[in-house]
């Protein structure tokens, strides 16, 4: 916790546990690394009995002007992922200090750019006796397009709210917490759940791998494996990693990789908080789970920022440093009640 717009000299760099590099985030992208590796060489080669070889991989304007062989239009792209990932993975301590959020967009897009490229190339091919008889490229493109600059930038702005240099945070030791007149605290903690982020990554894969079939023309789109796959995925996502904020606002609990959406509570709304030390049997599992407990976010065992609003309903969310969270939200409680009479 700093004062904003202060430095406060006796900060130090240190990450807490949340602010290493989360492992979930890492297996997720490796996770999608290697599914889009298997989607780029799977196409051609589940469908080869339906494409010529060499198949069409150029258009000159809508028709085509250049061929590989079925081989090399299964490998080249992979090849060419590879190099992209294996960049990302050399840049990525370069780009999180400089540009949050630059890793994951290039994954991100780079991902859905070969993807659909790869997608097009098959559906173009397929069932064409010569590839000079593919079918031309048109609208296609731009969706392509359209997809792979939004996958960018939802990647970009995920990646700048949870990436970047570890926060400066008082360290042991440091003097009881005091709130003068006038001055603007902030206190700010998040978890992740790295098996909720592999979960996500493994569902949105497979809702992936059946969407691209669909849109190759290898198979046909099957809504009840698609859907059910989509919603868990999601809710995976949503699910996995959560953000709290303490201000003269009051708390305000954001979950996912974007933050939303939120729950807030101003003072006036809170009748105290604490910081107790749960578990996942404690709270009925992993996730957002309600019990007798009442609300809880549990993405890790142990200590968690615990707040008891004026309707007598508990929330708790697991996020590391909650007890210098719990005594700003009591500071700020006191001073509400002081204000208001």
């Amino acid at each position: 916790m700093t004062d904003e717009g202060t430095t406060d000299e006796r900060a130090t760099e240190e990450p807490t546990a949340a602010e290493r590099p989360a492992r979930g985030a890492v297996w997720a992208a490796a996770a999608w690394s290697a599914g889009v590796a298997a989607l780029l060489i799977a196409l051609p080669l589940v469908a080869r009995h339906r494409l010529p070889d060499p198949l069409a991989t150029h258009w000159n304007g809508r028709h085509p002007d250049g061929s590989m062989s079925l081989t090399a239009s299964a490998l080249f792209p992979a090849a060419f992922w590879a190099v992209l990932v294996l960049t990302s993975v050399a840049l990525r301590r370069y780009w999180a200090g400089r540009s949050p959020g630059a890793a994951a967009a290039t994954l991100a897009a780079g991902g859905v750019l070969l993807t659909g490229a790869q997608t097009s190339i098959v559906h173009a091919n397929l069932d064409r006796a010569r590839w000079q008889d593919a079918a031309p490229m048109g609208i296609e493109v731009v969706l392509i397009l359209l997809a792979t600059g939004l996958a960018g930038l939802l990647a970009w702005l995920a990646g700048r709210r949870y990436g970047g240099r570890p926060e400066r945070r008082p360290v042991t030791g440091a003097a009881p917490l005091e709130m003068p007149p006038g001055e603007r605290f902030v206190w700010l903690s998040r978890a992740a759940n790295p098996w909720l982020q592999l979960a996500a990554a493994v569902f949105g894969l497979v809702t992936v791998a059946g969407v691209v079939a669909a849109a190759s023309g290898v198979a046909e789109l099957d809504w009840a494996l698609v859907v059910p796959f989509a919603v868990v995925s999601l809710a995976a996502l949503g699910c996995s990693s959560v953000r709290a904020r303490v201000t003269a606002r009051g708390l305000t609990v954001g979950f996912g990789p974007f933050g939303r959406p939120a729950r807030h509570w101003s003072p006036a709304e809170l009748e105290s908080a604490r910081a107790e030390r749960r578990t996942a049997a404690q709270a009925g599992g992993w996730g957002y789970r309600i019990n007798g407990l009442g609300t809880t976010v549990m993405l890790r065992g142990g200590v968690c920022l615990v707040v008891r609003t004026r309707r007598g309903a508990d929330f708790a969310v697991s996020v590391d440093d909650a007890e210098r969270g719990a005594a700003l939200l009591n500071a700020l409680i006191a001073r509400t009640r002081e204000t208001t009479g």
